[in-house]
């Protein structure tokens, strides 16, 4: 199916501050984090199968940046956390923002990690089991058509698989730049 018109009115609608936020058409001006992940997560998928265009990647750029100003997590001017449940791991997200959730997406969008995620690398590291596995925290409200997890507080398959992914990408970066 043709998404050039659901890209093109993303475009227009991203904010000044590179992000997204869906009240913008009720007059607000901050990004959202939560609707900034779910517009950065599909124009990532629409370029990956389309090939995207000049302005759809940048405008995919601007967001990360946006995020990454904050470290995933924390407010650009005083650097406290924006909200504690981000810190809380869901699975499935849904529409919902967390922090590894972003950091999930920075690994599929396929860039070396940048500096900025290093705090929430080491919050992602802390929140690791001593059996190696990563618990299911936060499950949101809403329709499931399937149990895929065994409840809050849980052991996670989708939370660990993530989390490996997401230090394997950034830890193989780590060597890379050790080996130069």
């Amino acid at each position: 199916q043709d998404m050039d018109g659901v890209v093109a009115r993303l475009l227009g609608e991203q904010l000044e501050d590179g992000g997204w936020n869906c009240e913008a058409e009720n007059g607000s001006v901050r990004s959202s984090f939560a609707s900034t992940i779910n517009v950065l997560e599909g124009l990532l998928a629409h370029e990956r199968a389309t090939g995207g265009s000049a302005e759809s990647v940048a405008a995919r750029r601007g967001a990360e940046e946006y995020l990454l100003e904050r470290k995933l997590f924390r407010r650009k001017t005083t650097g406290e956390v924006v909200d504690s449940a981000w810190l809380q791991f869901s699975f499935p997200t849904q529409w919902h923002y967390d922090v590894l959730r972003a950091l999930d997406y920075f690994r599929e969008a396929g860039d070396p990690p940048d500096p900025r995620v290093d705090d929430a690398i080491q919050l992602l590291r802390s929140k690791q089991q001593p059996d190696g596995t990563w618990l299911l925290e936060n499950i949101h409200p809403g329709r499931v058509h399937f149990t895929l997890e065994d409840g809050n507080g849980r052991p996670s398959r989708w939370n660990t698989l993530r989390a490996l992914r997401v230090l394997r990408w950034y830890e193989r970066e780590a060597k890379s730049d050790e080996s130069v």
